[in-house]
């Protein structure tokens, strides 16, 4: 049911924890649903230096919170922006329609955390 790489993100987590002086965060979901992820962003030069998740939920809930750290750490802000729920999905071996949702919750919590960011550096 689950490809490689979703197992060996989900037994191998990387960046699980939280980034105390994070320069953008984010939470999508709740913990009450079962399903949640929450990320921290430490940015410098416009570069996401370290990213960080925790998250509740199944294993490929957790397998794409950790493919997301890796995929956006050395990224520039517009580079990781453009990142899509779909790559996340490839990277994880592609995920069949009933996990879909994970790949597109690792979009939205990302984007979110780099609008946060973004509102903290405008003006």
């Amino acid at each position: 049911m689950y490809t490689p790489q979703v197992i060996e993100h989900y037994e191998n987590p990387r960046n699980i924890g939280t980034i105390i002086d994070a320069d953008g965060t984010a939470t999508v979901g709740t913990a009450a649903t079962g399903e949640m992820v929450k990320l921290t962003l430490k940015v410098v030069n416009d570069v996401i230096v370290e990213a960080k998740f925790r998250a509740f939920g199944c294993p490929t809930a957790i397998a794409s919170a950790s493919v997301l750290t890796e995929m956006v750490t050395g990224t520039y802000i517009s580079e990781a922006f453009q990142i899509t729920a779909a790559r996340f999905s490839d990277a994880l071996g592609g995920l069949p329609p009933d996990k879909q949702r994970y790949a597109d919750a690792a979009e939205e919590v990302l984007k979110t955390a780099i609008a946060n960011f973004m509102s903290k550096t405008e003006g």
